[in-house]
């Protein structure tokens, strides 16, 4: 007897559907084909314990398997359940003709449980698409997968549940989630805020924005002045995901196995990898292609913390990245691309011992040992940096003041009005929605100055001996302290507050 019933695999951040043939037929053998990986091979030991342990049985038959279509390569073990019901189905232990309506996913255990599976979400989304009736998948992911409307999804703890199912006893019932509710009533919620972080008040003023540009940021000031504090503290500031934002990230969550029975992701990820990273674990890669850190930052903000520390070759691939918004992973076969719009907030020390031109501090270091520490860092990475700023230590009055600082939520409320300004000027660009984003062209159009700020900015260009990539970055951060203050036009009060974010084009820097 031939039976069909329905899987799913994830490539990207895509579904494909994958049909599983069981046909069982005289003589006795089990032959899987379909280009399955090792982990798919072992099931049958998995399958014929979890059938027996549950009063079913192997079928004592030759049995022949094949994962539709067949030159595409299928991996894990989250086909175990769907081929121990496809064997069921096959042997007529269950007398059904349902489970071609399905899509069924889990990974067995010897007992008949079921373990959680990665990348739920995508797979909902591509079965209501090919007109599926209902999904079903471990407890432990139903959450994700109900995000889906216009699809019965059913989460079971073990292989008896889904049989009593198709055999037409009552038990599993589908998951409603109010999807709406969920996401407006969690969105706001943050473990950290602004009012907690004492003085800096210059800095969190650059953080206000950076927020509202969308701007990459690096921090420079010695041990204990607050930037990694600051840094966690930048996603409560940031706007509140919109319902499309929030789908994609968890939609990439999803698939590297990270939501641990979450559904919806309210807020922005914030995601700070050490400094000891791979470059494949940064971007995404590996045999098994899996999303990275800067796709897992995808919408929020990706911190590395002590900047020169990290390996060049590590800081290098995120150039492309940065540029494009996306990384392309290519392989003989088959090329996968992962969103990976982010923010990038960096922090370092100005030197190997943290301290800079102190002469009271406890380690000193030499102007070459300095000039060397931050030569670790390209000229072309800080280039797709907008803004630099010095974070200097907060002195003991600020630290011991009991005086309440601004909250997160009124400082959000002025960045999500500067991000509103942003999205209506380019309406009409495609692929642009905030102010670091613009190309040249839109600086000439979106940024034009008057005399007195070109006077401004060529005389500190001059002064203070800036490079030329510095030009391009004070016009757009300038345009974004513009939008904050509401004016139409940029002014030379806009300019000059601009040229201070530029810390590291200052000859006695980086040259």
């Amino acid at each position: 007897m031939l039976t069909k019933v329905y899987g799913s695999a994830v490539f990207g951040v895509e579904a494909t559907t994958i049909t599983i043939e069981v046909n069982m037929d005289k003589g006795i053998g089990y032959h899987l084909v379909g280009l399955p990986d090792n982990a798919i091979k072992e099931s049958s030991y998995r399958i014929a314990a979890a059938l027996k342990n549950n009063g079913f049985a192997m079928p004592g038959k030759k049995i022949t398997i094949n994962m539709a279509p067949a030159d595409l390569r299928k991996e894990g073990s989250a086909y175990d359940l769907t081929l121990a019901v496809g064997i069921l189905a096959a042997s007529n232990q269950i007398k059904t003709d349902q489970v071609e309506q399905y899509v069924i996913m889990g990974e067995l255990s010897l007992d008949g449980s079921l373990q959680p599976v990665k990348g739920a979400l995508p797979i909902a989304i591509k079965a209501r698409e090919e007109g599926f009736k209902g999904f079903f998948l471990p407890i432990q992911n139903v959450k994700e997968a109900a995000i889906v409307d216009g699809l019965d999804v059913f989460g079971v703890t073990n292989l008896r549940q889904v049989v009593d199912f198709f055999e037409g006893k009552d038990g599993v019932e589908p998951t409603k989630i109010d999807i709406q509710s969920e996401f407006y009533e969690m969105r706001d919620a943050h473990d950290a805020d602004f009012s907690e972080v004492k003085g800096q008040e210059g800095i969190k003023r650059c953080m206000e924005i950076a927020a509202a540009g969308g701007h990459n940021i690096i921090l420079i000031g010695p041990p204990g002045s607050g930037k990694t504090m600051l840094a966690k503290r930048l996603p409560s500031i940031l706007p509140p995901m919109t319902l499309r934002e929030a789908l994609e990230t968890t939609k990439i969550h999803s698939v590297a196995g990270k939501l641990k029975e979450a559904g919806l992701m309210t807020q922005r990820p914030f995601r700070s990898p050490h400094h000891t990273v791979s470059n494949v674990a940064l971007v995404g890669g590996g045999s098994y292609p899996q999303p990275g850190e800067i796709s897992m930052a995808h919408n929020g903000v990706l911190f590395l913390d002590e900047l020169p520390e990290f390996k060049r070759d590590v800081l290098e691939v995120m150039r492309q990245p940065l540029e494009d918004r996306e990384v392309t992973i290519s392989r003989a076969k088959f090329t996968i691309t992962y969103p990976s719009s982010f923010m990038l907030v960096a922090s370092m020390n100005p030197s190997p011992g943290g301290y800079f031109n102190d002469p009271d501090a406890p380690v000193a270091s030499s102007p070459a040992e300095m000039q060397r520490y931050l030569n670790k860092i390209s000229g072309p990475l800080l280039d797709r940096i907008d803004i630099h700023i010095e974070v200097t230590p907060v002195p003991f009055e600020k630290l011991s003041s009991m005086q309440n600082a601004e909250t997160s939520s009124d400082v959000r409320t002025r960045v999500t009005k500067a991000r509103e300004i942003q999205g209506e000027r380019f309406a009409s660009c495609t692929g642009i929605h905030y102010n670091a984003q613009m190309g040249t062209k839109h600086l000439r159009e979106f940024c034009r100055l008057d005399e007195g700020s070109l006077v401004l900015l060529k005389s500190a260009m001059e002064r203070l001996n800036l490079s030329a990539r510095a030009y391009d970055r004070i016009l757009k951060v300038s345009r974004t302290i513009a939008d904050l203050d509401g004016s139409a036009s940029v002014l030379s009060s806009h300019i000059a507050e601009a040229i201070q974010y530029r810390s590291l084009d200052r000859d006695g820097w980086l040259g």
